[in-house]
C-alpha cells in the first residue's frame, strides 16, 4: 500500500493528548510518524495532503447506524450508508440488527461484513440481543463475538422482560461486549408518535412519556446492581440515544456508584425540540422523539460534563413514500452521517463552548472504547490509519439533494453548519475527497 503525507495541519488527537502543528506519515494503512511540521524534509511519498489551515483528527466513529441491507435496500444499502459516513468524516460505523431478516446469525453477521457488500468506511455490527429480536430467547452470544460482533442490541424493541435483559447482561459480560439498549417502555408508548407535551397537544396526536425512557433506563441500572452483587461478572449497559433529563440524571447516579453504564447522544436531540415538528412535518419525527427544550438543555449539560459518553447518530434512512404520509403513520428516522460533525461544532463548540478536542473525542476516542476499539479513535504511531481532515472554521448549509445517503429524510435541509470535512482516509485509502 502506497504511503499518504499529511502535512500542515493542526492534529487533534485527545487520545494522544497532541493539539497543535503537526504532520502524519501515512504507511501501508498505518500511522507510520507524526512530528513537527517540516521534519519530514523531502521526503518522497506517493501522495500529499495539504492541510494547511484544517483540523487534522483521528476518523470519526458512530456506533449506532441504520444500513438497512439487506432486505430494505429500497432505502439504503451498505455502500451508499457508507459513502455518507465517509462524507462526514466516519472511518468506522457499527450497524444495528433491525434488517430483513434480523442479523441474529453467524450466517447473517459474516453476510453483511463481508466486502461484497461495498462498504467504503471500516464496517462493524452489533447483531441481535434476542433471536429475531423479539425479546424471548438469547442469540448465540459466543459464536457472534468469534465471527466479530461488538456488542448486541434489539435496537428499537427495547428487552422488556427482565430475566432475558439479565440473562443477556450476563452473557454479553463474560465476553467482555456491551449490550446495547433503547430504553423505552413500549408498554406506554402504544400509539404514540411524538413526545408527550403542548405540541402533541396543538396537533391532536398522542405523545410519548419521558417516564417511557426512563423507567427502562432505571429498571436496567437495577440488574447491574443485582447482577454485580450476585454474580462474578461485571456488565456493561450502554443506553441509546439518550434524550430527557430523568434518564440522565439517573445514568449519572449510577457512574457515581461505579456501575458500568455508558450512553451516547444524537445531534437532533441536543440541536432540535419538539416544536420542530411544526405542522406535521415528518422529517422530524424519531424514536426517542424530539423533547421540550428543558430536556435539549439537559442532553447538552450531559455532553458538557462528561456524563455523556460518546455522540452517535441514528442514521435512519427511509424512502420519501415512507416519510410522505400522515404523521401517525410515518416511519421513525432521519439520516444524520453526514450533519453530526457541522451540529457537533456549530451547538457544542461555537454556542456551548465545548473545546474542539473534547468534540473530537466524543465522535472518536470515545466511541472506541464503549465498544473496545483497538488502534483506532487515535492517530498514534501504529494505530489504523483513520483521518478525517476538516475545516473547523467553515461554515455552510447542508444541501439533502446533495447527500450521498440513498434517502433525504432528515430536519436539517438548509440548516446552518459549522466546520467541513475535506478529505477521509480510512486504513490509508482516501475514501471522500472534496
Amino acid at each position: 500500500m502506497s504511503e499518504i503525507l499529511i502535512l500542515n495541519g493542526h492534529l487533534v488527537d485527545p487520545a494522544s493528548g497532541i493539539d497543535g502543528p503537526r504532520d502524519v506519515l501515512v504507511h501501508d494503512g498505518r500511522v507510520a510518524a507524526v512530528d513537527h511540521p517540516g521534519a519530514f524534509g523531502s521526503l518522497q511519498v506517493a501522495e500529499v495532503i495539504d492541510a494547511a489551515g484544517c483540523v487534522v483528527a483521528p476518523g470519526l466513529i458512530d456506533i449506532h447506524v441504520h444500513l438497512r441491507e439487506p432486505g430494505q435496500t429500497h432505502k439504503e444499502t451498505i455502500a451508499t450508508g457508507t459513502s455518507a459516513a465517509a462524507a462526514g468524516g466516519f472511518t468506522t460505523v457499527v450497524a444495528m440488527p433491525n434488517t430483513t431478516p434480523v442479523n441474529d446469525s453467524v450466517a447473517d453477521l459474516e453476510w453483511m461484513l463481508n466486502a461484497a457488500r461495498g462498504s467504503v468506511v471500516k464496517l462493524l455490527a452489533m447483531p441481535a440481543a434476542t433471536i429475531g429480536s423479539l425479546g424471548l430467547e438469547l442469540t448465540d452470544y459466543m459464536a457472534l463475538v468469534r465471527a466479530g460482533a461488538v456488542g448486541f442490541t434489539d435496537d428499537g424493541k427495547p428487552v422488556l422482560e427482565d430475566e432475558v435483559m439479565r440473562a443477556a447482561l450476563v452473557a454479553a459480560a463474560k465476553l467482555g461486549v456491551p449490550v446495547s439498549q433503547h430504553a423505552e417502555d413500549t408498554r406506554l408508548t402504544g400509539g404514540c408518535s411524538m413526545n408527550a407535551g403542548p405540541v402533541a397537544f396543538r396537533l391532536g396526536l398522542r405523545g410519548m412519556p419521558v417516564e417511557a425512557e426512563a423507567r427502562i433506563v432505571e429498571r436496567d441500572l437495577r440488574l447491574l446492581r443485582e447482577i454485580e452483587r450476585a454474580e462474578r461478572v461485571r456488565p456493561h449497559l450502554h443506553v441509546q440515544h439518550v434524550s430527557t433529563a430523568r434518564a440522565l440524571q439517573a445514568i449519572q447516579r449510577a457512574k457515581a456508584e461505579g456501575l458500568h453504564v455508558t450512553c451516547e447522544a444524537a445531534p437532533h436531540h441536543f440541536t432540535l425540540t419538539e416544536d420542530a415538528v411544526g405542522e406535521y412535518d415528518t422529517n422530524a419525527k424519531m424514536n426517542p422523539p424530539l423533547r421540550a427544550e428543558a430536556d435539549r438543555q439537559a442532553v447538552i449539560a450531559a455532553l458538557l460534563d462528561g456524563t455523556v459518553d460518546c455522540i452517535a447518530t441514528d442514521h435512519a434512512p427511509h424512502a420519501s413514500h415512507e416519510k410522505e404520509v400522515e404523521f401517525e403513520r410515518a416511519a421513525n428516522g432521519i439520516t444524520g452521517l453526514e450533519t453530526a460533525l457541522g451540529l457537533a461544532l456549530r451547538v457544542l463548540h461555537s454556542e456551548h463552548g465545548m473545546p474542539l478536542a473534547r468534540v473530537i473525542a466524543l465522535m472518536s476516542a470515545q466511541p472506541a472504547v464503549v465498544i473496545g476499539l483497538k488502534d483506532r479513535g487515535t492517530l498514534g504511531v501504529g494505530s489504523y490509519a483513520d483521518v478525517v481532515v476538516f475545516d473547523a472554521g467553515a461554515e455552510w448549509r447542508f444541501a439533502a439533494k446533495d447527500s450521498r445517503s440513498k434517502s433525504k429524510n432528515t430536519p436539517f435541509d438548509g440548516a446552518a453548519m459549522l466546520g467541513r470535512v475535506q478529505a477521509t482516509i480510512c486504513e490509508g485509502r482516501v475514501v471522500y475527497r472534496t
